[in-house]
């Protein structure tokens, strides 16, 4: 079978390419880009439209097993693919965690037959995510893991993680940390500030990202290792990213679209819709984010997609569960809210996402997978949470409007979502 996408703009920045052009895909994969007017194919009109290598979230929750309520194998796949991404990394923190190969196994196995984007696992760093010992990493990575972590829950015991560094080296494995000390942050439930005690709420300080990323950097210096920081929320914690970088050190990160984007205001009235781990931060803290998106110093924006069933958001502020769904509303923000060229979003959409999971790389070259992301950078359009195809309704941007929308999703030359 042989598609050509036509007059799109093709844009990979991993293949220094940016131009209009056609691109030709036969059997499932990239033929060549070039002109073609072929009697014997299928033609996709994408003129006017940016046309680059699939998206991949590197930061997904799918809830599957255990939570299936909140979010499905599928139903997260199916919503990767509405927002344009070809691929997701999936977080281990399912009920039981992602610490052994068999429950890798299953994960594979189930986004195979369910999933119409790709799933790659994360495994936890740690037995159960209990932060006592190891888990079975070595089993894991023969079945498929990209990366480890215990998302959800820091590694405190410093020890611990420095093993886990060291021991990921022989696999040339991303050490996945969320940047939290415990101790400052317990019973803490948005960010630490003026709107926090307005409203009468436990803070979550900024010092206790700080801290962790503080520590996890010394023990990356001694160890090194690949260590990626999820979700950077704090100025303070991206210039230490930033000067690690300078001084050569094998450190990435990622920034969720919700931070570069509100700050605890939207909060607001008890708004659990706006309740994240870590917490929407100062307007100092966004605008340090943006910077670091910009300069280079953060090298993904990944959603942290954490859906939960409408009845746990319900519930009162301090109990209500930490998290929002993300990935359907993820590249609107991020086209409508940064200025940013589009190469650079495809760097941080794709060509380092790749890059950061070790991922057999795909994008606009002869023999590559065809997986694309196609996106119309005028297209207006309102999100309709209600439309969702997560199962999970817990988002803030509910009615917002953006300039921006990925308008079709290729895995493997077949399209698996479309928005004409």
């Amino acid at each position: 079978m042989k598609l050509v996408i036509k007059s799109g703009r093709l844009i990979d920045p991993a293949q220094d390419i940016d131009r209009v052009a056609d691109l030709l895909i036969e059997d499932g994969r990239i033929a060549a880009t070039g002109r073609f007017d072929l009697t014997d194919a299928e033609v996709i009109d994408a003129s006017g439209l940016i046309v680059s290598p699939g998206f991949f979230d590197i930061h997904v929750h799918l809830r599957e097993p255990g939570t299936e309520e909140a979010e499905t194998i599928q139903t997260g796949g199916e919503a990767a693919a509405a927002g344009g991404f070809t691929a997701v990394a999936a977080m281990p923190n399912t009920k039981p965690p992602i610490d052994n190969a068999a429950s890798v196994q299953f994960v594979i196995t189930e986004a195979a037959r369910h999933s119409p984007s790709r799933v790659f696992p994360i495994g936890a760093i740690s037995k159960g995510q209990q932060g006592e010992t190891l888990a079975e990493i070595g089993e894991m990575v023969s079945e498929g893991i990209v990366g480890i972590s215990d998302d959800g829950k820091p590694v405190m015991d410093a020890r611990l993680f420095r093993r886990a560094l060291e021991y990921s080296r022989q696999f040339d494995l991303p050490v996945i940390q969320h940047c939290e000390d415990m101790n400052l942050t317990s019973g803490g439930v948005m960010h630490e500030g003026a709107v926090s005690t307005r409203l009468g709420l436990k803070g979550i300080p900024s010092a206790s990202e700080d801290t962790i990323v503080a520590r996890d950097l010394i023990l990356n210096d001694v160890t090194a290792a690949r260590y990626h920081v999820a979700h950077l929320s704090t100025s303070g914690a991206i210039e230490m990213v930033r000067e690690a970088k300078s001084r050569g050190m094998a450190v990435t990160a990622e920034v969720a679209p919700h931070h570069f984007t509100l700050t605890d205001d939207a909060v607001g009235e008890y708004d659990t819709n706006a309740k994240m781990k870590p917490p929407l931060r100062s307007q100092a803290d966004v605008d340090a984010c943006i910077r670091g998106i910009e300069d280079g110093t953060v090298d993904a924006i990944a959603t942290d997609h954490a859906p939960h069933h409408a009845n746990l958001k319900m519930m009162e502020f301090d109990r209500a569960p930490f998290g929002i769904t993300g990935l359907e509303t993820a590249v609107g923000l991020a086209m409508t809210r940064l200025n940013l060229s589009m190469p650079r979003l495809v760097e941080l959409f794709s060509t380092n996402p790749q890059k950061i999971m070790k991922v057999k790389n795909w994008g606009l070259f002869a023999g590559s997978v065809a997986d694309l992301t196609i996106i119309d950078p005028d297209r207006e359009w309102t999100f309709d949470v209600t439309t969702s195809r997560s199962l999970s309704r817990n988002s803030p941007f509910d009615g917002w409007k953006f300039k921006g929308k990925a308008v079709g999703t290729f895995v493997n030359g077949k399209c698996v979502y479309e928005d004409r």
